[in-house]
């Protein structure tokens, strides 16, 4: 058996179902999966030092588009908002290729390992010049990460009325066909699977009432899960009238688009009665909050949701609409919204960290195997070092989203070494940063 002991942490975050924190304590980690918890454990396998460290469970990310760490900061459209946003970047996009889309998800998985996450969903909603979903299953594979990988669609051009060029759009049945190679070749239903496969059309202003129907017919036919966009900000809610004659929530449902087979992207202005319709069917969201402030889309109502029983996961969303993807630094922005809308006290540090651990686990149907430090768990696990100036003073080491480091020095998947002292162990990440910087000179060409 491959055994390793977590020795001597500050503290252990748990995250478990009676929210424990350990001082002093140690994890046995066999085979993957965590086997025990407490102090004063022995191992005849490797040891990791933790002391001067908090550890939590790894934090999970559900919503992103990897393919756009290739666009950051374009400088057309850092002050623009969503659709003047997409009109801007759609043309950079239908110039990416396989080798495009490799790259970029090595690139975006990376930063987010270094930001303590070990379980991510990605968005990918156009294949330009040969590009396809295997393309980013292969880079995750290298870097290790868990991966929920989504196959993305867009049917609706310009000339049909829709936002994205024409030049970006699929045939719908090429689109359902490639939903079911996709599923078949990549799809793994067991427990501590790496790799699961999703079924998501962009939105509703990008694909068809049809075949928002029919993608939700075949998913669950294949028992894989839904997602897209939804609810993201005035925009959304004003053509979701005007093209369907209701609000999004009310569009969702007649089409199928809610259970708990079901996550929708943003959700920030979802009214009283979606968020009631989400609690009763346990829709779940990918809340972003980095990018709804990045487009000024708004604050989501997490809090309302979350009360009222809607799973709410976190996202980093697309680099492009965030610039960014660090993980620890988005429960960050999370809790610091939502005390915005609601006042100091409304969320704390530790409601930020578990909408980043065990929110993302229910969200993404991970939720009895990921997301917590117990025993019987997927050893999913980060390790912080609290010892530097960004946690000087702290008086709660465990409160990592106030005073704390925001990149991590350990990460474990499947009990697997993917960052060790603050480095990406699994693949050679200053070449991919090389080879991204190059293909960026070339598209500016």
């Amino acid at each position: 058996m491959a055994e390793l002991l977590i020795k001597g942490a500050d503290v252990v975050v748990t995250m478990d179902d009676a929210q424990r924190e350990l001082k002093g304590a140690d994890i046995v980690v066999r085979d993957g999966v965590v086997a025990d918890v407490g102090a004063g454990l022995a191992t005849t396998g490797d040891i990791i030092d933790a002391a001067g460290c908090v550890v939590t469970p790894g934090l999970i990310n559900t919503h992103h588009h990897l393919f756009q760490t290739m666009t950051r900061a374009v400088p057309a459209a850092q002050d623009a908002a969503l659709f003047g946003w997409l009109q801007t970047l759609y043309p950079i996009w239908s110039r990416l290729g396989p080798e495009h889309l490799f790259t970029s998800t090595q690139i975006g998985l990376a930063e987010l390992a270094l930001s303590g996450c070990s379980m991510t969903s990605d968005h990918l909603y156009l294949f330009p010049n040969g590009g396809r979903l295997d393309d980013t299953i292969e880079a995750a594979r290298e870097v290790g990460l868990r991966f929920h990988a989504t196959r993305g669609s867009m049917s609706i051009g310009e000339s049909k009325g829709g936002l994205p060029p024409d030049a970006l759009v699929e045939d719908e049945a090429a689109i359902l066909e490639d939903c079911i190679r996709v599923v078949d070749a990549f799809h793994d239903p067991k427990t501590g699977a790496m790799t699961r496969v999703a079924l998501a059309p962009c939105s509703p202003f990008s694909v068809s009432r049809e075949l928002m129907r029919e993608t939700a017919v075949l998913a669950r036919d294949k028992g894989v899960m839904l997602h897209t966009h939804l609810a993201e900000n005035d925009e959304d809610i004003a053509f979701s009238q005007s093209a369907f004659g209701c609000r999004p929530g009310q569009y969702a449902e007649e089409l199928g688009w809610v259970g708990d087979d079901v996550w929708h992207a943003h959700c920030v202005k979802l009214d009283r009665d979606e968020i009631d319709l989400f609690a009763h069917t346990r829709t779940g969201v990918a809340h972003c909050p980095c990018s709804n402030c990045r487009l000024g889309s708004g604050i989501a109502p997490v809090i309302d949701m979350q009360a009222a029983g809607v799973p709410v996961g976190l996202g980093v969303d697309g680099s492009a609409s965030n610039d960014a993807g660090n993980l620890i630094s988005e429960a960050r922005q999370a809790m610091l919204l939502q005390r915005v809308a609601h006042g100091g006290d409304a969320f704390s540090a530790r409601a930020a960290l578990e909408l980043a651990t065990r929110g993302g686990a229910e969200v993404l149907g991970r939720a009895q195997e990921c997301g917590q430090i117990a025993r019987g768990f997927r050893a999913d696990i980060a390790i912080w070092d609290v010892s530097g100036v960004e946690s000087a003073g702290s008086w709660d080491p465990a409160a990592l989203v106030l005073a704390g480091p925001t990149r991590v020095r350990d990460l474990l998947v499947e009990g697997r070494g993917i960052v060790r002292d603050g480095k990406v162990l699994s693949f050679d990440l200053p070449g991919a940063v090389q080879q991204q910087n190059k293909m960026v000179r070339q598209l500016l060409a």
